[in-house]
Order: C-alpha cells, then structure tokens, then sequence
C-alpha cells in the first residue's frame, strides 16, 4: 500500500505514480460524460473487474488522478482526465523459465528472454513479464523495453534505463539503424534457394491475433538464408529490414514454411492451449549497432539455442 497526502494538489502531468514491487500503475483518460461517480465510470469501461475489486483499491489508495488526489468509491466523476491504478492478476501462474541479464551499462539492460514469457504486462501476464522481473532484481523502476519480441519468441530484448538516453536507442529501431537476425526451424524445401528477401504488405487478419499478407506496397521486408538442414527440416537465418508485427512468422508460412511450433500461423490454436514442450522454434540470435551515445560498434548474441526435437 501506499499513501498520498491528498491536500496536496499537483498539476496535470507532474505526478508520477511510484513502481510497486517492479509494477508500474495502468492510465486511462477519462471522457466527457455523465457518471454519477469515477467508480460507475470504471465499472462500466472495464465489465471484467467487479465492483468490490475497485472499491478494494480505492480503500488502499491505488486510484489516483493525474494531480495525485485520491479517488474514493464517492468520488464525483471528472471527465477529460486521466486517472492512474494498480491492476493484478489473480492466480497468475508462475512461467518456468528465467531470463537472464547479459549486459548492463549505465544506460542499457541486454536480456536472454526464455520461450513463453512476455515482455510487458498485458492481458493476464503481470508479474510474470521480463519488465516485472527485472524491476523487481534490479531495483530499477525506470527500466523500459526499446523494442519487443512476441512472448513465443525467445532470445534478446534491450531495455532502457535512464529517461535521459532513451530516445537515443529507440532511433536505432525507428531509423533501422541496428541489424538484427534471428533463427528459426521450419521444413526444408529442395525448391527454393536461398538466400532469398521476402517482400510483402502485411495487414490485420480480421483477428487480433493474426496477420497476413495482401495485395499493395510493399511494408514489410526479410532477408532469409540456409543455416542447416537435418533431414525434411531446416535452421534459417532470418533479418528483418522492416519491424511488422508477426513479420518473421507470417513470411515463413507465405513460403511454405511454418515454424515448428507455431501456435498461429498457418492454424490458430485455440487460446489457453500451452505446451511447454513444444515451443516456437524462433530465436531473436543476435543485434548489432553503433552506439548513438558512445560511437562504439556493440554486437550482442542470445546464449540460447533452438531444440531440434
């Protein structure tokens, strides 16, 4: 828990809810409207939390507004602006697996992300997110991923530590600037030579899971080329020029080549079906850039390999 002096009033924007145990609070902007209270507000926009949840939070301080003053269970609704909270996860499972720490300067955080595990809170992962763990080992609520990897990805995530640099390091992505390269297993085709760039347009699939190609100018691009092959099955190189979301994966199935263990594409396996024997067999290998603040050339590489079996 933890308290506010609620005499006190901010302006909009200069406070900043505190980290509690590495979880950052959730913001929503309130509109305009007619509500009786914040708390009719709040039940109505977020119909999966129930009313004794909220009044839970309230009681222990963790609903605030954008000035610090905290909200009550007959606080009067305010419309146009914003209010910050605790949310949890109840029985949130524990992952299995760990990440690992591979490099830490005064600026930046190199991680070795484990298959399942996501990169931020979202949906019904909270504390089981590399962010939240890192947080809470290293005691540094300022962490902030520069650039993310789908949670069935294993492999390197880079997160910034001071508020000061970061845009710094996420101009590496926007400009693409860094050279990343991942690896992945999927089937062996005698057809195809490699290496190869896949050009296309990807779009939402009509699901908020899934993307897929279609037809106009081209958004996303990937060099592809042969590593290994070990009978009807192969391990890839994979550089992704462009960032779309699922690129990588929806690239391989458009050729033909889904990755083993791919929940998604080219079938949608049905939500809460974990198999943590069969992982998505892609690994985010390595990263490299020049250093926007020290000039030096930094390559990193994943200490991780992919199972075969």
């Amino acid at each position: 828990m933890w308290c506010l002096n609620a005499s006190k009033k901010t302006s909009p924007g200069s406070f900043k809810p505190p980290v509690l145990n590495g979880v950052g609070p959730s913001c929503i902007g309130l509109p305009g409207g007619h509500w009786p209270t914040t708390l009719d507000f709040l039940l109505e926009r977020f119909t999966g939390v129930t009313k004794a949840v909220w009044c839970q939070r309230m009681a222990q301080g963790q609903v605030v507004d954008e000035y610090g003053q905290l909200i009550l269970e007959n606080s009067p609704f305010v419309g146009h602006k914003r209010v910050y909270y605790y949310r949890e996860v109840p029985h949130e499972p524990r992952i299995p697996f760990e990440e690992v720490v591979l490099f830490q300067d005064d600026h930046l955080v190199v991680v070795d992300k484990p298959h399942f595990l996501p990169v931020v809170p979202s949906g019904g992962y909270l504390n089981e997110t590399v962010l939240v763990r890192l947080k809470q080992k290293l005691g540094i609520d300022t962490l902030v991923p520069v650039h993310r990897i789908d949670r069935d990805t294993a492999g390197l995530v880079m997160f910034s530590k001071l508020p000061q640099s970061r845009a710094c390091y996420h101009a590496l992505f926007s400009k693409h600037d860094i050279k990343k390269t991942y690896e992945a297993i999927a089937p062996w085709r005698t057809d195809l030579t490699f290496p190869l760039t896949r050009q296309s347009r990807i779009e939402e699939a009509g699901h908020f899971m899934l993307q897929h190609e279609v037809e106009g100018p081209v958004n996303a691009v990937t060099d592809m080329d042969l590593l290994e092959v070990r009978g009807t099955f192969a391990r890839y190189a994979l550089s992704p020029v462009s960032g779309k979301r699922h690129q990588l994966r929806v690239h391989m199935a458009a050729l033909g080549l889904p990755i083993v263990g791919d929940g998604l594409y080219p079938v949608l396996t049905p939500e809460g079906q974990i198999d943590y024997d069969n992982p998505l067999r892609l690994l985010a290998k390595s990263v490299q850039f020049t250093d926007p603040l020290t000039g030096k050339l930094r390559r990193f590489e994943s200490q991780r390999s992919l199972n075969w079996s």
